[in-house]
């Protein structure tokens, strides 16, 4: 850090660059986007006015040196031209609708009033404008936790009236989420808009960056970090959400892409590890190319097979043997980003699998090797692809017997008994002709995917280990009086200035 000086525009360039890189593009019919600078556009929606750079809480209490959005970076660039009638319409409207800011950091409201505008208004801008962009914010944090209610997770009856008027009347709608999670997804079958894109909350340079996908200067290449499922209730976790006096993990390991791979394929929307980009790429696995006691090394090529330059994010997933523990169907092992890539220019990608992302942990001893993270016997297959879905076989090892990788000791064992889930009868009809064939397993979103194993319960260990009386055990010896009124007299010593604080180690 010698001779640094802070350098402000070239952090704004990393932030503008990570938010354009991070956009999941989750739709994109007919080529919607990119959309070309100077078109005629309408924008909608109150979020435009009031960018979310961030959650709330601590992390939201940043005093950043400006807040770019989309509406903003538009404007400052004359990227478009936005209809003067729609302009008029809020410019009416907001005066009688101010942003409510809340009472305090924790009392922020997670979305603001919507207008809903006049079907004439929408009518007739769809008569003037090439396409319409729809901003929906929620913002969410510290002491703010989303709900399962309109406003949150889900869209409120002004958004719906909205979305539903500007698709009904614009050939060309994009909706942008100006959201910091994945919100609730039925609406896009409902209304079915151009293109939709998770923007995110992309901090100061968010506007900018929302931008430069917008026009087609950067190719999104965010990939979606959530499964977003048909429901919420089919998310495992929900039976078992804000309970007042204890939370039961009854889902265990089995968590987003985990359970809906291993048992609820066919209730995901848009699966784990998907986002489109404007051009098209050929992954070709070339296999796995050494094995040593901590990591496997894969090699894979990447092709740029449309019209438009862009980056994928390559991404491997392994299928453990169900063992005695059990496991997901499908585990992310490890992901690498490419370079931009010209059109039909390709890229050769080594990449490192830890052996640890694929162990498991033996919590109860049922392997022998209680409080352990093992690899249990049986064949280790590995799939790379674009998502979870959309993958193809790449290699695969055999072990003959159960392998301790690490050997640990029991620590936060729960003290309240409850059942966790885990899976049982693995079913062979479940696997598809394309997937014992090796081939890919799914195009994403991958729909209609049978589960392979069905939902089964045991009891979860409980704690067998004392944790303060194994803390005391371990404290070392006191030192006695002696030693502590010499610790008193160098403090005091140090209180009046006699030494410097070096000196004190």
């Amino acid at each position: 850090m010698k001779n640094y000086t802070f350098n402000p525009d070239l952090f704004a360039s990393a932030a503008r660059k990570a938010q354009a890189e991070g956009i999941v593009m989750l739709e994109n019919r007919g080529g919607a986007l990119p959309l070309p600078e100077g078109a005629h556009i309408a924008l909608f929606g109150r979020a435009q006015f009031h960018y979310y750079k961030s959650g709330t809480g601590s992390g939201g209490m940043v005093n950043a040196d400006h807040v770019t959005g989309v509406r903003e970076a538009i404007l400052a660039r004359d990227a478009y031209v936005l209809d003067p009638a729609v302009e008029e319409a809020y410019a009416a409207w907001l005066p009688s609708h101010p942003f409510d800011p809340g009472t305090d950091w924790n009392d922020i409201p997670t979305f603001q009033e919507e207008m809903v505008p006049d079907e004439e208004l929408v009518r007739g801008a769809a008569a003037r404008s090439e396409a319409a962009i729809v901003i929906i914010g929620r913002t969410a944090g510290e002491e703010l936790d989303n709900t399962a209610a309109p406003g949150s997770y889900l869209l409120t009856e002004q958004e719906e009236r909205l979305l539903e008027m500007v698709c009904a009347h614009f050939a060309r709608t994009i909706v942008l989420l100006n959201v910091g999670n994945i919100i609730d997804m039925k609406w896009v079958s409902k209304y079915r808009p151009s293109a939709v894109l998770y923007i995110w909350q992309g901090g100061q340079e968010g506007g900018n960056g929302v931008l430069d996908v917008l026009l087609g200067e950067v190719a999104p290449s965010g990939k979606l970090p959530d499964t977003i499922a048909y429901d919420i209730t089919d998310y495992p976790s929900t039976a078992n959400f804000g309970a007042s006096d204890r939370e039961i993990y009854a889902e265990d390991i089995y968590v987003g892409y985990r359970y809906f791979e291993t048992f609820a394929p066919d209730r995901v929307l848009y699966p784990f590890g998907y986002g489109l980009s404007y051009t098209e790429f050929a992954i070709e696995g070339q296999g796995l190319e050494s094995i040593s006691d901590d990591t496997l090394v894969f090699r894979a090529r990447v092709r740029n097979t449309g019209a438009r330059k862009g980056k994928e994010v390559v991404q491997i997933y392994c299928e453990a043997p169900q063992g005695k523990l059990g496991k997901p169907a499908r585990v992310l092992c490890a992901y690498r980003k490419t370079i931009t890539l010209d059109p039909r220019q390709c890229q050769d990608l080594k990449i490192k699998v830890p052996v640890r992302t694929f162990t498991s942990y033996d919590d109860s001893g049922v392997t022998g090797h209680k409080s352990a993270w093992v690899l249990e016997e049986g064949t280790y297959n590995f799939y790379i692809g674009s998502s979870v879905r959309d993958t193809k076989s790449c290699g695969s090892f055999a072990l003959s017997g159960t392998a301790v990788i690490e050997q640990c000791e029991e620590a936060l064992a729960p003290i309240t008994p409850f059942e966790r889930m885990r899976p049982a009868d693995w079913d062979p009809a479940g696997e598809s002709a394309a997937e014992s064939a090796g081939e890919s397993v799914g195009e994403a979103p991958g729909r209609g995917s049978k589960a392979r194993y069905r939902i089964d319960y045991e009891p979860a260990p409980q704690r067998t280990v004392d944790p303060m009386a194994r803390r005391a055990s371990r404290l070392p010896a006191e030192s006695g009086r002696s030693g502590m009124e010499a610790q008193r007299r160098r403090l005091r010593k140090g209180h009046d200035g006699g030494f410097h604080l070096p000196a004190f180690r």
